[in-house]
């Protein structure tokens, strides 16, 4: 597959949103030390970090699928995609269990993983379909 392609495909366009607004979020959580205590900003802190780390691994990853000529490393990339959109649900979850205030920035992720979600679902369909 031609890597040019990527840019067109909705999945790969979805999880950079997810990375910007991740990385935004985990800017923000960083920034706002003033608001909470010490051990609560850690916290929120090290959750929003993971969340835009693991976000930030998704672009790269979705790259990989869609060059590699492997099935073998194409559903590989698509399982370790999986499981991080599994991690940074539990992430959201984790910061609203912490008694995070800000819930409609959560409400706003939450949205856009669902989001690329629906994106991921079609594209590791067209995956197993053109493997098949």
């Amino acid at each position: 597959m031609e890597k040019n392609g990527i840019n067109s495909l909705p999945v790969y366009k979805n999880s950079l949103v997810l990375r910007d607004l991740s990385g935004a979020l985990a800017h923000y959580f960083s920034s706002e030390g003033k608001v909470f205590s010490r051990r609560t900003l850690g916290l929120r802190t090290i959750i929003a970090e993971s969340i835009a780390t693991d976000a930030s691994l998704i672009p790269g990853t979705i790259e990989k699928a869609y060059t590699s000529n492997s099935v073998h490393n194409r559903l590989k990339n698509v399982t370790f995609i999986t499981i991080i959109m599994r991690n940074i649900i539990s992430y959201c979850n984790g910061l609203e269990q912490d008694g995070i205030k800000e819930k409609e920035y959560l409400h706003l992720l939450r949205k856009e993983i669902k989001t690329f979600q629906k994106s991921f679902k079609k594209w590791r369909k067209s995956l197993v379909s053109n493997e098949s």
